[in-house]
């Protein structure tokens, strides 16, 4: 049986779509996030998942990574929206 392994992104943004669809709005923090994964027994570490919500994957942060995604926006302090949400 093969075993998809899943990016810290793809679990991430998985888990902000949860999130969002939990509380009917658009908007999370980090530490909703790292809550959630941690519950739910991620590989990743706690600096990885913030780094990725706060920096690599925020479309209005400063651009300090080679690869950068715009998958969240910053909307308040420690506050972030998902740019394209299913819910």
């Amino acid at each position: 049986m093969l075993i998809k392994k899943h990016t810290c992104r793809e679990e991430i943004l998985k888990t902000v779509s949860k999130i969002i669809k939990r509380k009917s709005k658009n908007e999370f923090t980090p530490s909703e996030v790292i809550e959630c994964m941690t519950n739910n027994k991620t590989i990743y570490a706690e600096s990885t998942i913030r780094t990725h919500i706060v920096a690599k994957c925020c479309i209005n942060a400063p651009n300090n990574h080679a690869t950068v995604y715009n998958d969240f926006e910053r909307i308040g302090h420690g506050l972030y929206k998902l740019i394209k949400p299913n819910i």
